[in-house]
Order: C-alpha cells, then sequence, then structure tokens
C-alpha cells in the first residue's frame, strides 16, 4: 500500500504542498476505498454512484479529473488487497476530527443512497464503519438524514 501511496503523491502532489490533513494521500486512498466498497455493497454498479463517488473526491480533496481517476484506480487495487477495513479506517482515525470523519459518513450515506434504496448490506457497512470511526450514534443519524434530504428521499 505505501509504495501505490508514495507514487500517487509524487506523481499528482508536489512536496510540501499538502496545506491539511485532507490532502494527505493516504487518507484520499482510504476514503476513496471506502467509498468504492460502499458503491459495490448491494452488487448493482450503478452509475449515479460512480458520480457521486466522483463528486465526494473531487469537492473533498479539490482535485482534478485526472488525478481522480488515478485515485480511484489505486483506491480499488487497495480495496481488492485489503482483508478489512480497519487499514482505512485506522487512517481515518489519524488524520481526521470528528466533524471531518462525520462528513465522510455522510459521504458514504449519500452514495449508499443515492440509487433510491438501501440494502441490507449496505445498512450492515455502514454500522460496521460508523462503529470504527468511532461515530456516536447522534452523529451518525445525523449525517444519514442529511444524506436523505440531499438524495430527496422520503422520510
Amino acid at each position: 500500500m505505501i509504495a501505490s501511496i508514495k507514487d500517487f503523491f509524487s506523481q499528482f502532489i508536489e512536496p510540501g504542498i499538502a496545506t491539511s490533513t485532507t490532502e494527505t494521500p493516504a487518507l484520499q486512498v482510504a476514503t476513496a476505498a471506502l467509498l468504492l466498497e460502499m458503491m459495490r455493497m448491494d452488487n448493482e454498479l450503478k452509475d449515479e454512484e460512480h458520480q457521486a463517488i466522483t463528486w465526494t473526491l473531487q469537492t473533498q480533496f479539490n482535485l482534478g479529473s485526472e488525478q481522480i481517476e488515478t485515485l480511484m484506480v489505486l483506491a480499488e487495487q487497495e480495496a481488492h488487497g485489503a482483508n478489512d477495513y480497519y487499514q482505512f479506517t485506522s487512517l481515518i482515525n489519524k488524520y481526521c476530527d470528528l466533524p471531518q470523519k462525520v462528513q465522510i459518513i455522510e459521504n458514504l450515506w449519500h452514495v449508499a443512497m443515492i440509487d433510491g434504496h438501501l440494502s441490507a448490506h449496505e445498512l450492515h457497512l455502514m454500522r460496521k464503519l460508523a462503529d470504527l470511526l468511532y461515530i456516536g450514534h447522534a452523529d451518525y443519524v445525523a449525517a444519514k438524514q442529511r444524506a436523505r434530504e440531499s438524495a430527496k428521499l422520503p422520510v
């Protein structure tokens, strides 16, 4: 994982330019990997889910389209090689404060809901990731509600 992240970092991000912890390449890969895992949870890969991930990465990390493509490929490779979600959530826990982690949970909810329904697998993954990110129940529910409103789903 480290070599791939270093390659991504050296190719797209100039050394010393990162101004916040959200620009850390490892964090970008971890976040993208979790978003891709959420997209695959219901076994139906839809364009709107892929677009939601692209939009999230673009707005969250201020990346261009070429950077997003490379990040998505790298995240896909890392997700396939992962035994569990801990390697991703531990990076997020290391580099993000609570509001940033809640934003990641909201983004995950958004990807899960963008197709108009939530599967049992998506719900299970959300609960697991929220626990691994130490998100309290109130923040978890509030993030879910904000994502539901942005996806324009009924309550």
